[in-house]
């Protein structure tokens, strides 16, 4: 089963979970990781995931941690390049592992959704 992480900057929450809805047929073949407000938001439009810290508080550094650990196929983190986030260097910090580890990062609405067909195409969603 397809692991990904799901993980939104505030600004960008509404947008995640939008896009997650618009896929849900095909999400929810996969085990899904996410940040604690993130996974909220999730869970209020109805839908599940394994919810880890939130990003200030260390969540951003939990799938870090799975991503050197091969513990996930793919991150979609919708974020928010525009405004300041006190927890920079653990986004800095995921984003230099999935490129060390080649794991695809998805970092808004368009490069998700081109994962998503892609893993769609080879059958793995």
């Amino acid at each position: 089963m397809l692991r990904i992480a799901l993980i939104a900057h505030d600004g960008k929450k509404a947008e995640l979970v939008s896009f997650i809805l618009q896929n849900k047929e095909l999400i929810e073949k996969a085990t899904l990781y996410s940040t604690a407000t993130t996974g909220t938001h999730l869970e209020r439009a109805g839908l599940e995931s394994k919810k880890l810290l939130s990003g200030p508080r260390g969540g951003d550094a939990q799938i870090a941690a799975m991503v050197a650990t091969n513990e996930l196929d793919l991150v979609i983190f919708f974020r928010d390049p525009l405004d300041k986030h006190p927890h920079e260097p653990d986004v800095q910090m995921l984003m230099r592992l999935c490129d060390v580890h080649d794991i695809p990062l998805a970092t808004n609405h368009s490069a998700a959704r081109l994962f998503i067909a892609g893993l769609k195409a080879l059958g793995k969603l």
